[in-house]
């Protein structure tokens, strides 16, 4: 008996003849190059397959899960308003976490409200309402649903891309410094503001008004974000209760 056939012993593989489990996709007619990759991409990613067992809308539902694992800011009882909610994702981990069904017993009940331009099918637990936060006297509305101010505000919302790096940048960087302005607006003392931002260098100005309002402020990539990406979170937390913009601390250092 020759020592690969002795019984308990594996014998190696080459890898030879071994079958690839990568689902890989045929360009089809008509079907760019970018749309296969992206289609081929999706159809190899473990967070959208593990998106679809958990009855999660989409995988960017396990990048605020992670976030909040660290951070600790969607707690029971907590009201939460998650900006450009569609399609749902980042609401459905809140209703979880803040107990807004109030299956944890002897927790507090939280509220989760999610506002976007275009309608987005209900989910148990939020109230979803159809809402440009960039509208006048929004910021009003939404503490009159709240009942009040938020604990938290959150946005994983993007700009419509030009397919120009440099524009699009510039665009989430002033989408994100517009969803920090609605929180000032409608947080509690204390409260927290989690935003999906992209790296690049032109955010300088917004970290300093962020650091200028809270107490806490930490640049983050979650596993869930994919590698490739340039997108990162800013989370800010124990905002100070009033919004201070730079022409106050000048003011202030007069």
């Amino acid at each position: 008996m020759t020592d690969d056939k002795k019984p308990g012993r594996t014998r190696k593989s080459s890898g030879r003849g071994q079958r690839d489990l990568r689902v890989r996709v045929k360009t089809a007619k008509g079907r760019k190059l970018s749309s296969t990759l992206w289609l081929e991409r999706q159809l190899n990613d473990p967070y959208v397959a593990r998106a679809r067992r958990e009855g999660y809308r989409g995988r960017a539902a396990f990048k605020i899960l992670e976030l909040d694992d660290k951070y600790r800011f969607l707690v029971p009882g907590a009201r939460v308003v998650d900006l450009g909610c569609a399609p749902g994702g980042w609401c459905q981990v809140a209703v979880e976490r803040v107990n807004a069904l109030g299956e944890k017993s002897g927790k507090r009940v939280g509220r989760v409200l999610g506002v976007d331009l275009q309608e987005v099918e209900p989910i148990a637990g939020a109230e979803i309402h159809q809402l440009d936060f960039l509208a006048d006297g929004a910021d009003d509305q939404v503490k009159t649903w709240l009942g009040g101010r938020a604990d938290v505000v959150m946005s994983d919302m993007a700009a419509a891309s030009s397919g120009h790096k440099g524009t699009d940048h510039l665009r989430i960087v002033a989408l994100v410094e517009a969803a920090a302005q609605f929180a000032f607006d409608v947080l509690e003392p204390g409260g927290t503001f989690v935003a999906k931002v992209l790296a690049g260098g032109a955010e300088t100005e917004m970290q300093a008004m962020l650091k200028r309002n809270f107490t806490k402020v930490a640049n983050v990539k979650p596993p869930a974000s994919r590698s490739d990406s340039s997108e990162k979170f800013v989370v800010a937390q124990g905002f100070r209760g009033e919004a201070v913009d730079e022409a106050d601390d000048e003011d202030q250092n007069d």
